[in-house]
């Protein structure tokens, strides 16, 4: 489930034993689990810091604490400390943190999340924008809703046709059209505003 090299525990080890509390351990968890934005958190903990619901990872000398809503992100998680001329490095890589790309079975509604969670949005946030998915009809249409810059932008609608709308259509099969849910005329702080973008 989680490796921890020897190095690794010997480090914290060597931590917890300078802190000197009873009961010391380390707790790991996933912030923003299944998400880009996605994160290794790691903390020292007291007993009285747990929850209650952790699973518990004897290692040498002290109890290495998994968050139980961050497990399945943290599964096959490896940790480790490098020793350097300039110090040391602690290493941890999670492959699952991200979350794992639907199956191509997977409903349709499931596989377009993904793809706008983990492709799309990371390059609007450049425009300080995003979308969420409204809807998916019968034949297979998308529709979205502009947030935050996208939000009232006059460049929308290329944004829509050229990026969103082609990448979907390529990249989840089942899907046969995009359109755009959004009434423009609220955006508060669009990134382009609408009257400049003719």
């Amino acid at each position: 489930m989680i490796d921890i090299s020897e190095s690794a525990q010997g480090h914290f080890r060597r931590l917890i034993e300078r802190e000197a509390i009873p009961g010391l351990g380390v707790r790991l968890s996933a912030s923003e689990a299944g998400t880009p934005r996605a994160d290794v958190r790691l903390e020292f903990a007291e007993p009285a810091d747990l929850h209650g619901d952790e699973w518990a990872v004897d290692c040498d000398g002290f109890t290495l604490w998994l968050d139980a809503a961050s497990v399945p992100f943290l599964d096959g998680a490896n940790i480790d400390y490098e020793t350097k001329a300039t110090g040391g490095q602690l290493q941890i890589r999670a492959p699952k943190i991200k979350g794992q790309a639907p199956a191509d079975d997977a409903s349709l509604v499931d596989r377009v999340r993904y793809l706008i969670d983990n492709e799309i949005n990371p390059q609007l946030a450049s425009h300080r924008g995003h979308v969420t998915l409204d809807s998916i009809d019968a034949d297979g249409a998308v529709y979205l809703r502009f947030g935050g810059g996208c939000h009232g932008c006059g460049m929308a609608d290329v944004t829509l046709k050229q990026g969103i709308e082609r990448t979907l259509m390529e990249k989840v099969p089942g899907v046969t059209a995009v359109r755009d849910a959004t009434d423009h005329a609220t955006g508060a702080a669009p990134y382009i505003p609408r009257d400049s973008a003719a």
